[in-house]
């Protein structure tokens, strides 16, 4: 059991302080899965100090939530003191931006807890690596370790389980049949599946409307076979105007934004263009984008992001010669 291993891990350390690490912009699975995972720790090591912190803060969802599960974090965690490092909804180290050096000279064991395909550069400095392509999301691991060890769900930890499955899952439009059995027991548990539903539906930004609008307007389509390729850039909210180019009509979104030297690209794509084509968004196209841009990349088949150091049009002209090659070789 793949939570006997991270138990295992502690014990070997003797850990007396864990220190569970998100994303920067850290949406509801990554914290709600830190959360429910820092409470099994607790019930397993009641002696374990467990502190959870996002890179960069958490998004505006997930700062809603806080209002409705009892989430506390960590603003400058103390990497020193760390005895155990665990990585949660993050694939990569380039994600925790100014942390990312921080926990690759840290001498403490690294644990990776992910639904996205792991990155080898990952692999070479973690010391667990628990990744797991098929689950919906972090937190449907997450429950899969309770129920491992048989420890009760309380209410707080099952609705966070809840919110994070439902909004990595889209509101369970693409959750597979063990995310609804893991889903219906959360509501066994005593989750109100309408009122935490409700919790997710939080208006939009303005900022983030704009964001959209102008992602649409420098928009450059490309016909390739019969896929519809949308690439476009931004200087915020480059995931939610990928999300939106796709709902208007794109099979694939690529949204390109650059702060300084940093540079960020998101990769959306709809369920058929993986299908049809085998063409998987985290390993054949944001990978090698991190690795030409000095930084990372990853996530899953229809849906990764990439880090590094370049400009957005560099950038969408690199992704587009990737995704031709690609289309070539699967049309061929």
């Amino acid at each position: 059991m793949q939570i006997r291993e991270i138990i295992r891990v502690i014990e070997e350390k003797n850990a007396e302080t864990i220190l569970l690490l998100c994303h920067h912009n850290a949406d509801p699975d990554a914290i709600c899965a830190a959360f429910a995972f820092a409470r099994l720790l607790k019930q397993v090591k009641p002696h374990v100090r467990v502190e959870i912190a996002a890179a960069q803060g958490i998004s505006q969802l997930s700062k809603h939530i806080m209002k409705h599960i009892p989430i506390t974090l960590v603003e400058e965690p103390n990497f020193e003191k760390a005895d155990i490092l665990v990585l949660l909804d993050t694939n990569t180290i380039q994600q925790l931006d100014d942390w990312a050096e921080k926990v690759k000279s840290s001498k403490a064991p690294l644990i990776v807890i992910d639904h996205h395909a792991s990155h080898p550069e990952t692999e070479k400095i973690a010391t667990l690596c628990i990744a797991d392509e098929a689950a919906s999301s972090t937190c449907e691991i997450v429950y899969r370790f309770f129920k491992e060890l048989n420890v009760e769900l309380g209410k707080d930890e099952a609705k966070a389980l809840f919110l994070g499955i439902a909004f990595d899952t889209r509101h369970f439009v693409i959750a597979s049949s063990s995310t609804f059995k893991a889903v219906a027991e959360l509501v066994d548990h005593g989750v109100n599946a309408e009122e935490a539903l409700s919790i997710l539906s939080l208006p939009m930004e303005t900022a983030e409307r704009v964001a959209r609008l102008k992602a649409s307007r420098r928009m450059k389509i490309i016909k390739a076979n019969e896929w519809i390729i949308a690439l476009s850039h931004v200087s915020a909210y480059q995931a939610s105007a990928a999300r939106a180019l796709i709902n208007l009509g794109a099979h694939v979104a690529v949204v390109a934004g650059e702060k300084g030297d940093t540079l960020r690209i998101s990769l959306r794509a709809v369920k058929e263009f993986y299908e049809k084509t085998g063409i998987h968004l985290g390993r054949d196209v944001a990978k090698p984008l991190g690795e030409y841009f000095h930084g990372m990349g990853g996530g899953h088949a229809v849906a990764a992001g990439v880090n590094g150091i370049g400009d957005v049009e560099t950038a969408l002209k690199r992704c587009w010669r990737i995704l031709r090659e690609k289309l070539k070789f699967t049309h061929n």
